[in-house]
C-alpha cells in the first residue's frame, strides 16, 4: 500500500496516467463521434414504417399484423418502381388518406371499431437488426401509423430499402435490397450496417444510449 502511494505520488507518473486517460478519453469520444455521425448519414437515406397496436391483448397483437400485410401489400403496389427515398415518400405522402381507409376498413372486416391515425415524420428508432443488415439507431423518416389507443408494443420496418418482408418470412435480406441499400449509402456506412461484428454492435449501442441521455435532457 505504501509503495502504491509512493507511486502515485511522484508528479512524473501522475502526469503520465492523466496522459493516458485523456488518450483513452479521445479514443473514445472520436470512435463514438464518427459512430454517431455515420448513423446520421445512414438514417436520412432509409424510410421506415412504424405500426402501434391498440393494446398488447392477443386479439390487438393480431389485428396489428393483419393490418401491417394490408398495408404493405397496397404500398408495395404504389411504389413499385420508385428508385429512391424521396420518391417513396412522395408516394407515401399522397395517399395518406387511401391507407388509413385500408387500415381502418381491415380493423372493421376483423370485428373491431379502433380509430386510426396516419402519419409521415421523422421519429426515434432503437438499433434493429434485418437479417444480416443492421440498421443504427437515430431518428428516421417514417409512416406510423397508431391503432386505437395506441398502448400496444410496436412494429417496425423498412420500405425502403424494402426490407419490410424480411421480419416476416426468411429473415434473409434479399439480394436486390441490398443492391438498392449500397446505391444509397457510402461503400463505408454500407460496410458498417452489413458487419456482423461485436464491436459494432457494441458502437451502436453506446451511440443509442447516449441519444436517449440527450432526450432526456441529462446533455441539455
Amino acid at each position: 500500500m505504501k509503495i502504491i502511494t509512493k507511486i502515485l505520488s511522484n508528479s512524473k507518473i501522475k502526469r503520465f496516467c492523466l496522459l493516458i486517460l485523456l488518450l483513452i478519453l479521445y479514443i473514445f469520444i472520436s470512435a463514438i463521434s464518427y459512430t454517431n455521425a455515420v448513423c446520421s448519414d445512414i438514417s436520412q437515406n432509409v424510410f421506415r414504417l412504424h405500426i402501434i397496436a391498440n393494446s398488447d391483448s392477443e386479439q390487438d397483437q393480431n389485428l396489428k399484423y393483419i393490418v401491417r400485410d394490408k398495408v404493405l401489400s397496397y404500398i408495395s403496389k404504389i411504389s413499385k418502381g420508385a428508385s429512391t427515398k424521396e420518391e417513396v415518400v412522395k408516394i407515401v405522402q399522397s395517399n395518406l388518406n387511401e391507407i388509413q381507409s385500408i387500415a381502418i376498413k381491415t380493423i372493421q372486416e376483423n370485428g373491431f371499431n379502433y380509430s386510426v391515425t396516419v402519419e409521415v415524420g421523422n421519429f426515434s428508432f432503437p438499433i434493429k437488426k434485418y437479417g444480416d443488415i443492421t440498421l443504427p439507431p437515430g431518428y428516421y423518416d417514417a409512416l406510423r401509423i397508431k391503432i386505437g389507443d395506441a398502448a400496444g408494443h410496436n412494429w417496425w420496418c423498412v420500405m425502403f430499402p424494402p426490407l419490410c418482408f424480411v421480419d416476416v418470412t426468411s429473415g434473409i435480406v434479399p439480394d436486390e435490397s441490398k443492391e438498392v441499400m449500397k446505391s444509397n449509402l457510402s461503400d463505408e456506412e454500407y460496410s458498417l450496417i452489413s458487419e456482423q461484428s461485436a464491436d459494432v454492435k457494441v458502437k451502436f449501442k453506446i451511440v443509442e444510449v447516449l441519444q436517449n441521455f440527450t432526450i432526456s435532457g441529462i446533455f441539455m
